[in-house]
């Protein structure tokens, strides 16, 4: 388990890297922009991408970063209340681009994804570990 966790915690550094690349990039030039309704540009180019000046891109990467290590560690705990948190992080991130900005971002979206699954998988591992430990 503490494998899949991590796999899918480095890809959601590798699509938090590509959102970040999208921030820095300049207005245009973004690849992901298909329509009026998916653009990554007008996401991370407006004010909610930057918390107290750290892109929230970046604020991704450290999270995946920690939720890798708190996998691969086997912090089943940690890991919950980490994942738990982004998830947290995440549906408020979706929501302002649903209510506020009417634009999605392809890397958002799939980064949603990441987080939802991160979050039931250490929901199963931590459930798993609680049987184990009752049946010993």
């Amino acid at each position: 388990m503490r494998y899949i966790i991590v796999l899918l915690a480095v890809l959601g550094i590798v699509v938090s890297s590509l959102a970040l690349k999208v921030h820095y990039d300049d207005p245009g030039k973004e690849p992901c922009s298909i329509n009026d309704k998916w653009d990554c540009g007008v996401v991370n180019h407006s004010p909610y991408a930057m918390i107290h000046g750290v892109p929230v891109a970046m604020i991704g990467i450290a999270g995946y970063l920690l939720i890798a290590m708190l996998g691969f560690a086997r912090q089943r705990t940690l890991l919950l209340v980490s994942t738990l948190i982004g998830l947290a992080f995440a549906l408020y991130l979706t929501s302002i681009e649903a209510h506020v900005l009417g634009v999605y971002c392809v890397y958002c979206v799939i980064s949603q994804g990441i987080i939802g699954l991160l979050t039931l998988l250490s929901i199963g591992w931590m459930v798993s570990s609680i049987r184990q430990a009752r049946m010993a």
